[in-house]
């Protein structure tokens, strides 16, 4: 680990309780399945996927695992997203109750086309 962090997910993840670890990475998983060919960092201390810009955070918490898509990742899916707590930039995926990992990929692969306009302007 690097003085004061982690340098990599994995160290990131391995932070954790095993039951959050599971989470981490069930997340992690679905990001990677969504966006396989994007590069996977440490940024503001919290895991993220990169690929032409950043595509999305996530970060474990005491009660829920947070998804930070952008304003626009978390716009497009607001009406999907009712049951979840969320703000303009995040969204609160509770500890104690099953991931919506299709919600997760879709939420990713917005990401990514969105990503792809910008860099062909």
């Amino acid at each position: 680990m690097k003085p004061g962090g982690f340098s990599n997910t994995d160290e990131y993840i391995a932070l954790f309780p095993l039951e959050t670890q599971a989470l981490l990475q069930e997340v992690r998983a679905a990001i990677k399945s969504a966006a396989p060919d994007a590069q996977e960092k440490i940024s503001y201390q919290m895991p993220a996927f990169y690929q032409k810009g950043i595509l999305v955070y996530f970060a474990a918490w005491k009660t829920h695992i947070g998804l930070y898509p952008a304003s626009s990742g978390v716009e497009r899916f607001r009406e999907e997203l009712a049951d979840y707590e969320f703000t303009k930039g995040t969204i609160k995926f509770p500890n104690d109750k099953p991931l919506p990992l299709d919600l997760i990929k879709r939420i990713v692969r917005f990401r990514l086309e969105e990503n792809e306009r910008k860099s062909r302007k």
